[in-house]
């Protein structure tokens, strides 16, 4: 249970969940944006689990089903919640699991809406039912730039998401009007280049599938220099996923990215940063922001299950 900034205690014996970047960033600074730990607050919002007990209507799920749990709690009947984008529902970012002030699920019980519990096959393992939130994270992000077969993409920042980016790049989604048209082909094609500032986390992302990375000196760093650079030697980028919200890597992320091409903001940074607005304008480049999750679990599930993705090399310690 955190009580506040770098006081963690073990008060209870967890189910199956990680840790993520979010709960490190509660845990160390006591805050994640504009959301301030003011009481105990128990941590974690990526788990899997096993259903215990269900209520009276709950018709797709009985006792003993291994699920993984999408924190997101919506209202179901805000604006947002009847246009089918529920992740964007105001009521759900005061209503999502392990962001204060709702506790998370590192607990051995709780209660959970069954419309946000998705059922795991049993060759997929407890670790990899917990990385289905994150990698979720990924497919909605890889939905909203609408990739296409032969891009050439950038991936800015080397953290958790972009590892599973390396990973969700090998195949096109091909959405047919949302209905659950869905079609996984091989993406063969396509190249993935990946920057940050710490090699071993570069050296991770080629074993999950980078063609080439670039370690960032930030004491050195030049966005137009990169760009040339990264021209010359992995070519020209039709699509970026910016990871980290950082001000340099937003603005190499408009310089690299080609004209006519995409930008997908991921990674959350400072409130307010510079960056080179004209040059996208100029361009015609569309940045497009993603948020959390939309109905992206039963494909991140199958893509997981089917072992078209290796999620494993990403655990790194258990408590």
């Amino acid at each position: 249970v955190l009580h506040k900034a770098n006081e963690l205690k073990i008060e209870i014996w967890p189910l199956d969940d990680k840790l993520g970047p979010h709960d490190l960033h509660l845990w160390k600074k006591g805050f994640a944006g504009d959301f301030v730990v003011k009481k105990p607050l128990v941590l974690g919002h990526e788990p899997s689990a096993e259903v215990i007990a269900v209520g009276t209507k709950v018709r797709d799920l009985k006792a003993g089903d291994r699920v993984a749990v999408e924190p997101i709690i919506s209202c179901g009947r805000c604006e947002y919640c009847r246009m089918g984008r529920y992740n964007l529902c105001p009521i759900s970012f005061v209503q999502s699991r392990g962001l204060p002030p709702m506790d998370g699920c590192l607990q051995q019980y709780f209660t959970h809406p069954d419309n946000c519990l998705f059922k795991i096959p049993d060759n997929m393992s407890w670790d990899e039912g917990s990385m289905v939130e994150p990698f979720a994270v990924v497919v909605h992000a890889c939905r909203r730039v609408h990739l296409e077969v032969g891009h050439r993409v950038l991936v800015c920042g080397a953290g958790m998401y972009p590892f599973k980016v390396c990973e969700c790049i090998q195949f096109w989604i091909i959405i047919a009007n949302y209905d659950n048209c869905i079609i996984c082909i091989a993406f063969g094609a396509t190249k993935v280049c990946i920057t940050d500032i710490d090699q071993s986390r570069l050296n991770l992302a080629k074993k999950m599938g980078a063609d080439q990375t670039f370690l960032i000196d930030t004491k050195t760093f030049n966005d137009i220099e990169f760009v040339k650079t990264l021209n010359t030697q992995f070519g020209r980028i039709d699509t970026c996923i910016e990871c980290s919200g950082v001000e340099s890597s937003v603005s190499t992320a408009i310089h690299a990215t080609r004209i006519g091409g995409r930008i997908c903001t991921l990674g959350l940074g400072p409130a307010k940063i510079r960056v080179p607005m004209s040059a996208a304008t100029l361009r015609e480049i569309d940045i497009i922001g993603s948020c959390r999750i939309k109905d992206d679990y039963p494909l991140a599930i199958e893509l997981i299950s089917s072992g078209k993705v290796d999620l494993k090399p990403l655990v790194t310690h258990r408590l």
